[in-house]
């Protein structure tokens, strides 16, 4: 038992520091981001971003957890393995395509005017256009960081993870810095020269074009369930979020709508670490053959230690939000720190939420999951529309605390009604 809990304990402070490069290169850029544009430009990066979120979503099919979890699962046999990975390549390379004729029709047909208020067309379309070969070297890090995941393989994983978050930093510091390219196309291809990097590190594990053209299955059923688990949240997560971002700049103007979007990002700061974490101590080690009881023995270790340490955090990050708020933006965005109490309610449900999520994920239980998880971005809509008019600017946090709380229940609720081998 000791020895479990000390692997445990191994597993998620060597995963969480490899997060904290991914976190120091979310803070960098959105630091350089919060300085140079005052909050009503930074909004329209936010919304620009979420587009990106959009079409990595549909070019990748947002399958990364499946990468990782098919990996894990036939690791063991060869063959079978290769068929998965062609079957997943082919997938993504179909997606791919089907996106870039999207965003293309998008680039000229949009109101780009309307829905970057302040952004040149121009500079819009252009951004657009550097977004495609930018979206593709970011799912190319994803995916060659998952499989070397699903494969055990952390040194590399995390090598691909380090190396690729300083090279997304020295891209978005020196075109800012240089002025070369406008902060939008930017934004949109910082992930160009990480994509070869990481290919060329999962290449030499063996996870290379030549593995996907020699395979001789072609495995493609399993791939659906992990692709619609995906896909569906990361399309309606970004939807609902230019949703938001547009209901707050409409209500109360874009500067609010600036700082709401300060005080999300530190929220996704710290929880791109709790979610890293999660990826690699719980989707490698849940299996559809397992027990209740081995998974029970599994599971709630790492559950107690993640929201122990998440509850921790966020005390930490109240006493500290100030410096927070300064450290991670700018003097511009200080009302943020007034809002924070309630988004980090919201943090620690959420932390509580993606554990059960993650095991629905590694389980294939498809409706339950997309149930809970379109209901609750759907409730976060829907909350937030009505907060803005009772609470103001309050509303959209505690939109949010409400939307997670019910999530946290609700997979709780789902992951509870699992049927387990009996054995």
């Amino acid at each position: 038992m000791v020895d479990g809990s000390s692997k445990i304990w191994k597993l998620f402070f060597g995963s969480g520091s490899v997060t904290l490069f991914n976190t120091l290169r979310a803070f960098v850029i959105n630091k350089l981001l919060a300085v140079f544009l005052p909050p009503a430009a930074f909004a329209c990066v936010g919304q620009f971003m979420n587009w990106m979120s959009v079409g990595q979503a549909t070019s990748s099919l947002a399958m990364q957890n499946g990468w990782v979890s098919l990996t894990a699962q036939n690791k063991d046999d060869l063959k079978k393995l290769y068929g998965v990975w062609r079957g997943g390549f082919r997938l993504t390379t179909f997606a791919t395509v089907a996106t870039c004729i999207a965003a293309a029709i998008f680039c000229f047909a949009a109101p780009l005017e309307k829905m970057l208020p302040g952004v040149h067309p121009r500079l819009a379309q252009a951004a657009i256009l550097f977004a495609l070969p930018g979206i593709l070297a970011t799912n190319i890090v994803t995916i060659c960081s998952s499989v070397m995941n699903g494969l055990g393989l952390v040194r590399r994983w995390a090598l691909i993870q380090i190396v690729s978050s300083m090279f997304q930093i020295i891209w978005v510091a020196f075109f800012l810095y240089t002025g070369r390219l406008s902060v939008l196309s930017i934004i949109a291809t910082q992930s160009v020269v990480a994509g070869f990097f990481a290919a060329r590190v999962a290449a030499r594990a063996g996870f290379n074009l030549k593995t996907f053209r020699t395979a001789v299955q072609d495995v493609r059923g399993p791939w659906v369930s992990f692709a619609v688990m995906g896909l569906v949240p990361m399309i309606v997560a970004p939807l609902v979020l230019m949703f938001v971002r547009s209901l707050v700049g409409a209500e109360l103007g874009w500067n609010a709508a600036g700082i709401w979007q300060g005080v999300y990002k530190i929220s996704d700061f710290f929880a791109s670490i709790f979610s890293a974490v999660l990826g690699v101590l719980i989707l490698p080690r849940i299996s559809r053959e397992m027990t209740r009881e081995s998974f029970r023995k599994e599971f709630y270790p790492i559950f107690a230690r993640m929201m122990g340490f998440t509850l921790l955090f966020c005390v930490a990050l109240f006493f500290g939000r100030d410096i927070v708020v300064a450290i991670l933006l700018s003097g511009s965005y200080a009302p943020a720190a007034d809002y924070m109490p309630i988004q980090l309610l919201g943090d620690f449900f959420r932390s509580g939420g993606w554990c059960f999520g993650m095991v629905l994920i590694a389980r294939r239980e498809t409706t339950a999951f997309l149930v809970v998880e379109v209901g609750a971005n759907l409730l976060f809509a829907v909350a937030t529309f009505v907060g803005l008019r009772l609470f103001e600017m309050h509303g959209p946090m505690l939109a949010y605390a409400l939307e997670n709380f019910v999530t946290a229940i609700a997979l709780a609720i789902c992951v509870g009604r699992l049927k387990w081998n009996i054995r």
